[in-house]
């Protein structure tokens, strides 16, 4: 045999290995996720679902899980909660939170322009230039974010955007043209932002903080009905209203429910981007699994049996401390009802309260896999008391 045809045979050998590489690979990493998920997401994202008017995500949410559960229920502010054996006596509730921040109308001047005041932790500094919809009950009203032009604004004693300064244009020059298309204080203001997906590895938009919590929950019961998995406990899927304003859902769903345990799903910083000062937030990255949380509120057995779950399943995750409240639902959960044994797992989100707010694809479906690997691992009755009898 000639040396040509060595390396021809070498060269078919190589591309076989390869191509055997590539495709153990590609089974490896087929996504969890389904079309329908996805048209799910962009939806639920694209709507406006401010804290306090939440309803219409709600409706969103409950058609798309309900079926994949055995029943549902709402309650007086909105939280809705589907469930998996509503019959069951121990109850595990997974959570996330269904509100977005957002702005109220509050000044209306005589010259047509608008002032605001902050429905949750909106950030002024963005607003400048950015359009806006302010729901009424006439409908859609869209409006600008204004701001003096460069060429007139004085570099030396130059502004910076503050609750004092932003302002609303809606094309009006009088109070009575505003008031006419249906504007009055108390009028609710969203961003108009849409959801995109970056370099097929982001998905961005406003309010993943925390809509997509809500999402991965749903897909955890998507999950469970197509597996045919049973679980010996009921589980209450709640997408609870109201967090942005001090974590109010999830004070007044938990004594509705009664649960036993509660493992809550929300966003954390990424620390990898400019800005960004690790030593106070964490060393924490998108792209690199869920965050599971240290702190009083979390229930240490609890999270141990959460990392378990991650370890046997090769569910990469990192770790986060907090030095007193996780400032999330988990803390209305775990000092609830007697305390309730509660845990985070958080997903790891850059530019928070802006509207690119951006999360790594494959850390949403890992959040999701690690909820449903940590749901087959909890027993009836469990007991996750430190010291038993």
């Amino acid at each position: 045999m000639g040396r040509k045809e060595t390396r021809k045979i070498v060269h078919i050998k190589y591309i076989k290995i390869m191509a055997k590489k590539t495709t153990s690979k590609t089974k490896a990493s087929k996504s969890i996720l389904n079309s329908k998920s996805l048209d799910f997401l962009r939806a639920y994202l694209n709507n406006a679902s401010p804290t306090g008017f939440e309803s219409e995500g709600q409706k969103l949410w409950l058609d798309y899980i309900k079926p994949y559960t055995d029943d549902y229920f709402t309650d007086n502010y909105g939280t809705a909660v589907a469930v998996i054996n509503p019959k069951a006596d121990f109850k595990v509730v997974i959570e996330a939170h269904a509100d977005e921040i957002s702005w109220f109308v509050h000044y209306i001047t005589n010259d047509g322009f608008i002032y605001l005041r902050r429905n949750g932790g909106s950030d002024h500094m963005i607003a400048p230039s950015k359009r806006v919809n302010i729901h009424t009950e006439k409908g859609i009203v869209k409006a600008v974010f204004g701001w003096p032009a460069i060429h007139v604004r004085d570099a030396s004693k130059e502004e910076p955007p503050s609750l004092k300064n932003i302002f609303l244009d809606c094309g009006c020059s009088t109070k009575k043209e505003i008031e006419e298309l249906g504007i009055h204080v108390g009028c609710v203001i969203t961003y108009e932002d849409e959801f995109m997906v970056l370099n097929d590895r982001y998905y961005v938009g406003r309010a993943l903080d925390n809509r997509v919590g809500g999402f991965m929950i749903a897909e955890v019961a998507r999950l469970i009905k197509e597996s045919k998995t049973k679980l010996p406990f009921g589980l209450y899927i709640t997408n609870s209203v109201q967090e942005e304003v001090g974590l109010r859902g999830a004070e007044m769903i938990t004594h509705t429910i009664k649960p036993n345990v509660a493992i809550i799903t929300d966003v954390c910083h990424d620390t990898q981007s400019p800005m960004m000062n690790k030593i106070a937030s964490g060393d924490l990255a998108c792209g690199k699994g869920p965050v599971l949380t240290y702190g009083p509120a979390v229930q240490n057995n609890l999270l141990k049996l959460i990392i378990a779950a991650a370890v046997n399943k090769k569910i990469p995750f990192q770790r986060s401390a907090v030095s007193r409240a996780t400032g999330t639902d988990t803390d209305a959960f775990a000092y609830s009802i007697g305390g309730v044994p509660s845990a985070l797992i958080s997903l790891p989100l850059r530019y928070m309260h802006t509207t690119v707010e951006s999360v790594h694809k494959e850390d949403v479906e890992n959040v999701i896999k690690l909820i449903f690997e940590t749901l087959k691992s909890i027993k009836n009755n469990h007991d996750f008391k430190y010291n038993k009898k």
